[in-house]
């Protein structure tokens, strides 16, 4: 029971650790959550974000949604992107973002 007990708190106590770091491109990212905040934008394709959602237990929404938010950063800061909108709700632990380049790169003076 004891040992149960053991690694239990184990799993509670590493799933309570961010898992997702975000990269340096990365952020250079911002998200919001409105497609009116990027009309003016350009659209530079999607990315799909996905992490572990249950360990044992439901994880908690709010860090899952932070975590798909950083992932989905890394991979717009790839594309050349800026900004990230949500476009799907999450579910399973994956979520999928539009990426935008809103603003002038330093590169393109």
């Amino acid at each position: 029971m004891r040992r149960i007990l053991i690694v239990l708190c184990g799993v509670v106590l590493v799933s309570s650790c961010a898992w997702v770091k975000v990269s340096s491109m990365g952020e250079s990212v911002r998200l919001v959550q409105s497609t009116k905040t990027v009309e003016s934008c350009k659209r530079l394709g999607n990315v799909n974000a996905k992490v572990v959602s249950k360990v044992i237990f439901e994880r908690d929404t709010e860090k899952v949604a932070a975590e798909l938010a950083d992932l989905a950063r890394n991979e717009a800061g790839l594309l050349g992107g800026d900004t990230i909108v949500p476009i799907t709700e999450i579910y399973d632990g994956r979520r999928r973002f539009a990426v935008y380049q809103c603003f002038q790169s330093k590169g393109n003076n």
